[in-house]
C-alpha cells in the first residue's frame, strides 16, 4: 500500500517520543506547502499514515519534528536556546506506489534517520 509514515524514538531515555508535533510539507518550486500537522502517540507514532493513496505523490517533502519543545517539556536542563529545536528532514519520493517510512531517532544533542519499512 502506498503511504508515508513516521515515528520518533527518544534515545536519551530509551523510549518512544510521545507528544511531539510533526509538520509535513511538500516542496514545490522551492516553496514549502504545509500539508498537515500531527502529534505522536504513546508509541511515538502518528495514529495513521501522514499521506496515503492518491494524496501520496512522487516529489520532495519535508518533515519538521519539534523535538526542542518535547525535551524541554520533560524537565531536562537544556541551554537556551536549545542545541536542537526543530529538526527538518528533506527527502524525495521517487515511487509513490511504495511505503516510505521516515523515522527520527533523537536526543537533545543528536539525531539520525533512515528509510524504514
Amino acid at each position: 500500500m502506498s503511504r508515508l509514515t513516521t515515528h520518533v524514538l527518544d534515545t536519551a531515555h530509551g523510549r518512544p517520543g510521545q507528544g511531539i508535533t510533526i509538520d509535513l510539507f511538500e516542496i514545490v518550486d522551492n516553496r514549502r506547502n504545509k500539508l498537515l500537522s500531527k502529534i505522536t502517540n504513546a508509541d511515538g507514532r502518528c495514529d495513521g499514515p501522514l499521506l496515503e493513496g492518491n494524496a501520496f505523490r512522487a516529489g520532495v517533502y519535508e518533515l519538521d519534528f519539534h523535538i526542542g519543545a518535547y525535551f524541554s517539556g520533560l524537565g531536562l536542563q537544556l541551554p537556551k536556546p536549545s542545541f536542537l529545536d526543530v529538526v527538518t528532514l528533506r527527502f524525495g519520493v521517487a515511487d509513490a506506489t511504495q511505503h516510505y517510512h521516515v523515522p527520527l531517532v533523537a536526543s537533545p544533542w543528536s539525531y539520525s534517520t533512515y528509510r524504514g519499512s
